[in-house]
């Protein structure tokens, strides 16, 4: 078994497509090999900024002979059929293939084909350069006279089998065994042997190979000088990578910057250094401000110790600071609702309004999700219409992603409430998997109404996720509410609120001036609003008020927009607490239920559930919840009939048959009872006291009674099992 070595050496690769294009190096290659029957050992695969690197162990000579037999039409089929069969089996002439008889059908034809492998520097040769021509780059470049395509401009091109070079061309370049070290550092080309000749010479040459290895100097390094100055690094380990992808010998050295800059925000000052120049933050180790240092990252063994690098790059970061200073200090000059006026001016989607639309739309709901929150709804609906206010700023505009944090800068700069200010930076939480919820009551009503309206806002348009994508990040936006939901164990019906949002939402995108109306609406005392009176109102009154003629219509659109976002978000559920070892078909079993959208009783139930079916009784009446229905099924199928209602005292004959009536009646009341007062782990308690009936009632009861009556009585007794675990969930929808 032989070792591959592969280097493409050019001009340097954009450090965030380095890592990508070793992986696709390495698979290509592989794959390539493999299709051809070169089934090799393992493989790894390099970048720095000049070249792609791969190592292939334990590569045989050759591929190996295949032998296989290919079926052919029957003798005498139509000449275009044997044509055919001749072209995809390599004969020239019927004649070089065989006759075989089958008893069923007769004579047809087969072919033998033999193929001899290939030798490993013949497949080397070919897979190679069919790879580098259709390697799949993001964008890429052609240079000189030629077609072919790479990142940069390729200079070389080493590949070695077994020490000894494999010939072959990559645009108009001859593999050969040389490569070159650091640019500055390297000296000439030298040649090599295998890949530990190759990764030896390569750091003699100032040039270490593995990413993780550069990664590890810089952190050292950086680490080290933040030490002898008293100071800490702030750790960014996506800065390290890039700094690592940018070098391929690291010298870490440290510069320093005005004072005066330390009065712009630290997030401001840390992402200008991030962002433009590559370089890490220090901030004192007492108390953890930003210091007036940076550490940068260079490729360059200076001779005078780095002194010009450090005074040029300081330089550069005087001006990068005073841009970031500048922004700062004109934002300050415009108050919070000047700049949300502007929001008149940005459009959020063409079909959705401007900006300022969604903030108005934003306030609504954060106004009517409030008591659940426990915020004060002034304070939500203010923090809400501030809330995106920040996106016309010109730090925000050179920096997207302090969107939010300077918002709660420019506000507390305004002495704006501090639940305000928190709010806007807070209400884009969770930005992701690792990220934290909100927890203020101000910052969670924000922050669900901003998620929510955008769930609607795309539902109302029908711009929802499809199975090959999510331009609007739309299940990170569910899966937000769902994280804010249940990690503040918040009490939210999301039926009605996204029904009604998606009225509001529907008029506002035809320009109707419903708005107004529709507060009112929600202006009603908190306790009318509960009320059956409350409801009739929305549903036939205030609707038809508010929207004019076809509300009706459009109050039916709405209502499907709400039951298609429950379905999602119980999908996402679904993937959540799958995450967190949960079930998903007690999800489905818990959503089955009418009336299912609070979100944290769901779950509660969902655990309780999960709890009760790992007992003997919950496994136990699973399986007779699922036999009554089976029997239920089957005969009503037969009969053509449903045996929904209440069994007959009368016709309960059998002791067991009384039991189980008895314990159906308790249990009903009690499960429904415990629910009430959200005591889950009660109702699968009181449900628990349904296994031994249940039990003792198959043992000793027959179903299919030959007495008409009598069988109709027990049917109707097994649909009233159903019933009574129908209050806790749909037992059919569980498996098991």
């Amino acid at each position: 078994m032989a070792q591959l070595l592969l280097e493409l050496f050019s001009e340097e690769i954009p450090a965030r497509l380095q890592q990508r294009a070793a992986d696709d190096l390495k698979r290509l290659v592989v794959e390539g090999l493999g299709a051809h029957g070169l089934t090799c050992g393992a493989a790894q695969a390099f970048a720095t900024p000049r070249r792609l690197s791969l190592v292939i162990e334990d590569v045989p000579e050759a591929s190996p002979a295949i032998s296989e037999e290919r079926k052919g039409p029957r003798v005498g089929a139509p000449d275009k059929a044997i044509q055919g069969f001749l072209k995809a089996a390599g004969l020239d002439s019927i004649e070089a293939a065989e006759i075989v008889s089958d008893e069923k059908k007769g004579d047809y034809y087969l072919a033998k084909i033999d193929k001899p492998g290939r030798s490993a520097v013949d497949l080397i040769s070919e897979v190679v350069p069919a790879v580098a021509g259709r390697f799949p780059w993001p964008k890429s470049m052609r240079w000189g006279s030629g077609d072919f395509q790479w990142i940069r401009p390729l200079q070389s091109v080493l590949c070695l089998l077994d020490g000894k070079v494999v010939g072959f061309e990559i645009a108009g370049i001859a593999a050969g065994d040389t490569t070159r070290g650091h640019r500055f550092h390297g000296g000439n080309a030298f040649a090599v042997s295998d890949f530990a000749d190759y990764g030896k010479k390569l750091k003699q040459k100032k040039v270490l190979l593995p990413t993780s290895e550069r990664a590890a100097m810089i952190a050292e390094d950086a680490r080290a000088l933040a030490t002898d100055a008293g100071l800490e690094l702030v750790e960014d380990d996506a800065l390290l990578n890039e700094n690592a992808g940018l070098c391929e010998w690291p010298v870490v050295l440290m510069g320093t910057f005005d004072e005066e800059f330390l009065e712009v925000p630290a997030e401001c000052l840390m992402t200008s250094m991030k962002t433009h120049q590559k370089c890490f933050s220090l901030r004192d180790v007492e108390t953890s401000k930003l210091a007036n240092r940076f550490v940068l990252v260079s490729n360059l063994i200076a001779k005078d110790g780095g002194s010009a690098i450090i005074a040029g790059n300081e330089k550069v970061m005087r001006a990068r600071l005073s841009d970031a200073k500048f922004f700062w200090e004109q934002d300050k000059k415009h108050p919070l609702e000047d700049m949300r006026l502007e929001l008149k001016a940005i459009t959020f989607h063409e079909k959705l309004g401007t900006q300022w639309d969604r903030t108005e739309r934003i306030a609504e709901f954060a106004d009517q999700i409030a008591g659940a929150a426990d915020a004060e709804p002034e304070l939500a609906r203010r923090a809400a219409q501030l809330c995106k206010a920040d996106l016309v700023s010109g730090m925000v505009g050179e920096f997207p992603e302090l969107q939010g944090l300077m918002g709660r800068y420019y506000a507390e700069a305004e002495h704006i409430d501090s639940k305000i200010a928190s709010a806007i930076e807070e209400h884009y939480k969770p930005k992701g998997a690792g990220d934290s919820v909100p927890s203020a009551p101000v910052s969670v009503a924000v922050a669900l109404a901003d998620k929510l309206d955008t769930l609607v806002g795309f539902w109302a348009i029908d711009e929802k996720p499809t199975g090959s994508g999510d331009p609007y990040q739309l299940r990170r936006a569910a899966l937000g509410v769902i994280r804010i939901v249940l990690e503040n164990d918040l009490r939210l019906g999301l039926f009605k609120r996204l029904r009604d949002h998606a009225m509001l939402m529907g008029e506002q995108i035809a320009g109707s001036e419903s708005d107004a109306v529709l507060k009112a609406l929600y202006d009603l005392p908190p306790e009318l609003r509960e009320t059956e009176l409350f409801e009739m109102q929305v549903e036939n009154q205030l609707f038809k008020s508010a929207f004019g003629s076809g509300w009706t219509e459009k109050f039916a659109r709405s209502v499907q927009i709400a039951d298609d976002l429950l379905d999602f978000f119980a999908d996402r559920l679904k993937v959540y607490l799958r995450d967190q070892g949960q079930r998903y078909d007690l999800i489905d079993a818990v959503f089955a239920l009418p009336g299912q959208d609070d979100l944290a009783l769901i779950v509660k139930r969902v655990e309780a559930l999960s709890t009760f079916l790992e007992t003997d009784d919950g496994a136990n009446l699973l399986a007779g919840v699922k036999r009554a229905n089976n029997i239920l099924a089957i005969e009503e199928k037969k009969d053509k009939a449903s045996y929904s209602g209440e069994p007959k005292g009368p016709l309960l004959v059998e002791p067991a048959e009384r039991e189980l009536a008895a314990a159906i009646a308790k249990v009903k009341f009690d499960t429904q009872a415990a629910i009430n007062v959200e005591n889950f782990e009660g109702a699968m308690r009181a449900l628990a006291e349904l296994r031994a009936p249940v039990d003792h009632f198959f043992d000793k009861v027959i179903v299919n009674a030959e007495d008409a009556a009598l069988r109709e009585n027990r049917l109707k007794l097994l649909s009233e099992i159903r019933a009574a675990t129908l209050t806790v969930a749909d037992f059919s929808r569980i498996a098991g």
